[in-house]
């Protein structure tokens, strides 16, 4: 059996009271990065067994974790933060749980999409998640393809390249369009900036260094600051 169980984005508490048990039942924990998650562990006193499990080794390792759980363990998967498989390692385990006829349950939990999107105070009915941008190559035709999109639009992005993709936003979208920037949500530092895509490169720009987890929320074509007036 496979759990893939979701892991706080920064605040500890925020991990269910399911999660723990899963965690404290299951055989072995693979982990994204076993001294990561073990801060977690430790917090709640989870003695298991923990073996990596990234996006280097996900190939070699699985058909281990296959064989483990053909013989009968519960193996419980996490990434570093967040839901296993959302823009980290969890599909191609998945993927061959499927093949095998091993069970996968999924538990719900924290996530950065969800709070970002909601604190941006952008229309939230409807949204297209694309993840990461291409770091070079294909990064200008992916925006380029979202040009007319109508919903609103979540990216996650590293810090170094948070200022570069605001940027590319004004470009390609158009400096006026209704953005925010969510930095190291659910921690101490919490930061959300809200304004144009064009204010919001200038910003970014300006800052010396920008640290932390960056999740960019971009508004759908046709949508004008006009929805933050009264």
């Amino acid at each position: 059996m496979l759990y893939l169980v979701p892991t706080p984005i920064g605040n500890l508490e925020d991990i269910t009271l399911r999660a723990l048990r899963i965690l404290k039942e299951a055989d072995l924990i693979a982990c994204e990065d076993t001294r990561t998650s073990g801060v977690l562990l430790a917090r709640y006193e989870i003695d298991v067994p923990t073996i990596s499990y990234h996006a280097h080794n996900e190939r070699r390792r699985t058909a281990d974790l296959i064989a483990r759980m053909q013989a009968g363990q519960r193996i419980a998967l996490v990434s570093d933060a967040g839901s296993p498989g959302i823009s980290d390692p969890g599909f191609y385990l998945v993927r061959a749980c499927m093949q095998h006829g091993i069970p996968v349950e999924a538990l719900p939990g924290p996530t950065a999409i969800v709070p970002a999107l909601t604190v941006s105070a952008l229309p939230a009915e409807r949204f297209v998640f694309e993840g990461f941008l291409p770091a070079k190559k294909g990064r200008r035709t992916r925006l380029e393809a979202l040009r007319d999109e109508s919903r609103t639009m979540v990216f996650y992005e590293s810090p170094h390249r948070a200022a570069a993709a605001m940027r590319q936003f004004a470009e390609i979208f158009g400096p006026d369009r209704p953005a925010a920037i969510a930095r190291e949500l659910t921690k101490k530092f919490e930061e959300v900036q809200r304004g144009t895509t064009g204010e919001l490169a200038d910003l970014l720009e300006e800052k010396p260094r920008v640290r932390g987890e960056i999740v960019l929320v971009v508004a759908g074509a046709g949508v004008t600051t006009a929805l933050w007036e009264g």
